[in-house]
């Protein structure tokens, strides 16, 4: 199916998948199983009413399987009609002129000039400005919210570099437009003027990247009185959590002009106004700061949202958008179009799961064939009008110049587009107003901003889209040590705890507003944090009782055995399949499998209890930012595909402690085995299942026992994690024997 009917050449098509019915047939068999096996617990249960032990452990598992049940069944949202788009951008300019293409406004956002150097930013924002789209149409914000001098001196040299950078790539038709990814490729061939654009870019870093190391900016760099003005903002008092509001436009499209002759995007630094009294929001609040200032100055009807790692890797991505916002069946209801968020730099068998296949592929094709997928934060293309109301109601905003109908008529540059700009950028403008962050712009109330706003947007009505050309649109970097993976994660369950039980509940308030499909789905998402009840009773619990002689599963014997195997494999199977069909391999399979057990007892976990203490008020969380600064001996292990621990972080004590006593009752259960205990058959399951887990935690016992790199398991995460061992178990003794 096409989206321009029989006359006009086709700008984009769609077709389900094949495998559709299957997942519908396994689903309905699948199905029946779960509800046998929940039939079963409440036999048991019943039966072990007369037993507080028997009762506990019949409980456990009870809700252990209602979780696994209720996981499953949010999954299935998936699988119901999930869809392959294909778009045909060379078809585009056969029905449209440069001319009529939209306006598109790029807003990358950073917060720490340490953790997130300002080459990467620069080299991101470079990309996007290098689209094969007119550049008068586009206009670069850059949010800097750690307010650094370091990243607005950056981008004054990256203006420079772009003049030269621009037309070079528009004239080569180089698909690279990162100048790092460019020059660090080996398929460009070698030219004088190669030569000379990349003796440019070396000594804009080396420029860079001093006063980043020197910890400040030298009078030798500071070259004009323009220049001398901007860093004026940064005075004594000036503080990343204390500073005024800083609006600097570096390149103007009316008057800027690269060597060729034509004009270059606009491109602006922002850092919004700071107060220790006033809240944040975190990136909603700088994203929305963004939507103001930029309303005020260019009012693009497009909008890119941009990670700054996240460089451009093909120039006709806002291409492919216009083929689907150019549709008129389309227009009236789509609020975004979603690109997958794919990374550079992954080794061989991803260890980490960084890929997030599922998240950002596999279950955002079958997101859809429904409503259309979440908000990724990331790579997303917005019409601006989605942020002020649903498709039929329009949420004025409380001054003209911030409305996406309003006509910008003044130079960016002028006193009074700057002062107003400048005002909508204070941390106080938000505090007069009722509708930012609730009713406007992105939605305030959650750490993950992206989820939280694509759902809202979705609940008015707002129907999205998802792009997944051949060639990614964007490539990032990803965590490459175990730790930074973890705390970020630990972040999103967190933020999906504070959707889940706010009003806007996504199984009640979801469901009545999108619909049960679509409440199920994003519900799969706002329950993640729960995974890690399954994941740690049946990592810690059949082990316990395995090693007491407690049998708690069915005899390999027994009908009900079958049961357990079948779901099982079934549930393992069908996510294999999934994952290969959609270009895995069985290695990164593994490794999927394993992390979703590394999280379950660690970010899942801990994000849980932190969000309780959170909300009886005992502690308080934040926005933590993950290093994108790589150590070369981290890099190395990364490549090699060993694992990073290093540092001694309580996230790991669960995850050593379940290698500990895993290993030890399946080592218990073999000599049992060669013994001829006399209850091989019902302990049978329990020692499969501490086999499985051992094997899955190789890694750990490694880092443990077999390094002596800095990667390394800490000794006193081991010996912790010993001790509390021998404490659970003995425990689980005193208790089982009973």
């Amino acid at each position: 199916m096409d989206g321009r009917g029989t006359h006009a050449p086709p700008l984009h098509k769609f077709e389900p998948l094949r495998r559709t019915a299957l997942n519908r047939l396994f689903a309905a068999v699948y199905a029946c199983a779960i509800i046998a096996l929940l039939y079963r617990h409440a036999q048991t249960l019943l039966h072990s009413a007369t037993s507080l032990l028997s009762f506990s452990l019949s409980l456990s598992l009870l809700i252990s399987d209602l979780v696994l049940a209720f996981m499953w069944t949010g999954a299935q949202a998936f699988r119901v009609c999930p869809i392959r788009r294909k778009e045909f951008p060379e078809n585009l300019r056969k029905i449209m002129k440069e001319e009529d293409f939209p306006g598109l406004d790029v807003f990358i956002c950073t917060a720490d000039p340490y953790k997130e150097p300002p080459m990467n930013v620069v080299n991101t924002a470079l990309s996007l400005m290098a689209y094969d789209y007119p550049t008068e149409k586009i206009s670069v914000y850059v949010s800097d919210d750690g307010g650094s001098s370091f990243t607005l001196f950056a981008f004054m040299e990256a203006a420079k570099f772009a003049s030269h950078w621009l037309p070079f790539c528009r004239g080569h038709n180089i698909m690279e437009r990162s100048p790092e990814v460019y020059f660090a490729s080996t398929y460009h061939s070698w030219s004088p003027e190669i030569e000379n654009i990349k003796m440019m870019y070396e000594t804009m870093k080396v420029k860079v990247e001093h006063i980043v190391d020197k910890g400040e900016i030298s009078d030798e760099y500071i070259v004009d009185s323009e220049q001398r003005e901007a860093f004026s903002k940064w005075t004594d008092g000036f503080t990343r959590m204390d500073h005024p509001a800083v609006v600097q436009v570096i390149l103007d499209k009316s008057k800027d002009r690269d060597v060729s002759g034509n004009f270059l995007p606009n491109l602006i630094y922002v850092s919004r106004q700071k107060s220790k009294t006033a809240p944040h929001h975190f990136k909603a609040g700088a994203l929305n700061v963004l939507l103001r200032v930029s309303a005020v100055m260019t009012n693009a009807p497009l909008i890119l949202t941009q990670d700054c790692d996240m460089y451009s890797n093909d120039p006709q991505t806002p291409l492919r958008v216009l083929c689907y916002l150019s549709d008129p069946a389309l227009q009236s209801k789509l609020a975004y179009v979603q690109y997958p968020q794919r990374f550079q730099g992954l080794n061989q068998t991803d260890i980490y799961a960084s890929e997030y296949k599922h998240l950002f592929q596999i279950n955002t094709m079958g997101l859809d064939g429904l409503m259309g997928p979440n908000y990724l934060g990331s790579g997303c293309f917005f019409r601006r009008r989605a942020f002020f109301g649903g498709p039929s109601t329009l949420v004025p905003p409380e001054i003209p110049e911030l409305s996406p109908a309003h006509e910008v008529d003044n130079p960016i540059n002028s006193r009074e587009i700057l002062s107003l700009a400048h005002n909508v950028a204070g941390c106080d403008y938000e505090n007069q107003t009722n509708h930012w962050g609730s009713k406007n712009g992105l939605r305030y109330g959650s750490l993950v901003e992206d989820f939280y706003t694509g759902y809202r947007l979705q609940c008015e009505g707002w129907k999205s889209l998802f792009c997944h050309p051949e060639r990614a649109a964007f490539l990032g970097e990803m965590p490459i040590t175990l730790l930074d993976l973890l705390s970020q994660c630990k972040r999103w369950c967190i933020g999906l705890l504070e959707v889940t039980f706010s009003k806007y509940n996504t199984l009640i308030f979801g469901s009545r507003s999108m619909g049960l499909l679509m409440g199920l789905a994003y519900s799969h998402y706002a329950f993640w944090p729960i995974w890690c009840i399954p994941v740690t009773l049946y990592s810690f619990l059949p082990q316990l009782a395995l090693l007491n002689k407690v049998s708690i599963f069915p005899k390999v014997s027994e009908p009900w055995c079958f049961l357990y195997v079948f779901l099982f494999l079934g549930a393992y199977g069908q996510d294999f399949l999934d994952f290969v069909l959609a270009g895995g391999t069985v290695r990164k399979w593994w490794n999927v499998q394993r992390m979703w057990m590394i999280r379950g007892l660690s970010c899942y976990l801990f994000g849980s209890v932190e969000y309780l203490l959170k909300s009886l008020g005992i502690s308080t969380h934040g926005f933590n930012l993950t290093s994108k600064v790589l150590d070369d001996e981290q890099s190395k292990r990364y490549d090699q595909g060993i694992f990073e621990f290093g540092v001694p972080s309580p996230l790991f004590v669960p995850l050593t402690m379940a290698a500990i006593i895993n290993l030890f009752s399946f080592a218990w259960g073999l000599t049992e085995f060669w013994d001829n205990g006399s209850n091989k058959e019902g302990l049978a399951l329990q020692m499969v299942l501490a086999g499985f887990i051992a094997l899955n935690c190789l890694p750990i016992y490694g880092a443990i026992a077999l390094r002596s790199d800095n990667g390394k398991m800490p000794t006193q995460i081991t010996v912790i994690s010993i001790f509390l061992s021998v404490a659970l178990y003995t425990s689980a003794n005193l208790i089982l024997k009973q």
